[in-house]
């Protein structure tokens, strides 16, 4: 079969799962019951990603796949604002066009950034955004949070007061803690470090840790 063939075989695997006589389960999901597998099927994504294991990637990208069709599928039966899948894959094929005038308009560009630069601007048009707050995932970890919080206050110019350090002694409390873990994302942040990336690193070399220890 062609790719384009799976992918249709996707919608009618998951219009039988949904449909009357499919699976009882799948017929009572709706998108707040799914969220919490899309979150996690993400994160087995990374995961695969870090471990390099091919065959972990292809299964968790397609674990990942199944969670956008699910949200299609259930959005056709809205009774007022119904879409389908293929209006999802018009919507995203049509941005990246728009997103990509140097690609399909014979926009000239120097480099990645000034090609992230314009990307910015034709969505900050587009969403007709006027605050550095407009489209951020407010619900998003507060790590990566903060990060694009601060990566937006530079795209709009806004003069933020962070703390450039803290002092950690005496007892601890949530306004002291997190004073602290804002100064270290600033400081990452101004140096071009992901702080997450580099976080996950020392939790990786933890995990190696515990199993040095384990093994003993």
């Amino acid at each position: 079969m062609t790719q384009g063939s799976q992918l249709q075989r996707l919608v009618e695997v998951m219009n039988q799962l949904r449909s009357p006589g499919g699976c009882p389960w799948d017929a009572e999901q709706t998108h707040e019951s799914l969220l919490k597998y899309l979150l996690e099927e993400s994160y087995e994504f990374v995961d695969a990603v870090a471990s390099g294991d091919r065959t972990d990637m292809r299964e968790e990208l397609g674990d990942v796949l199944l969670q956008v069709y699910f949200h299609a599928r259930i959005a056709e039966e809205h009774p007022t604002a119904p879409f389908s899948i293929e209006d999802v894959a018009q919507g995203i094929a049509d941005k990246l066009i728009r997103r990509h005038p140097h690609v399909f308009a014979g926009v000239e560009v120097r480099d990645a950034d000034e090609v992230l630069q314009n990307w910015e601007e034709i969505k900050k048009a587009e969403k007709g955004r006027t605050s550095a707050l407009d489209g951020i995932a407010m619900s998003q970890p507060a790590l990566p949070l903060i990060e694009k919080l601060l990566y937006r206050a530079e795209k709009y110019n806004v003069d933020l007061h962070t703390p450039d350090s803290v002092h950690i002694d005496g007892d601890a409390d949530e306004g002291v803690v997190g004073q602290a873990l804002l100064a270290v994302i600033a400081w990452a942040h101004a140096n071009g470090i992901d702080a997450e990336a580099a976080l996950r690193s020392e939790a990786m070399k933890l995990s190696q840790q515990i199993t040095s220890i384990e093994s003993r």
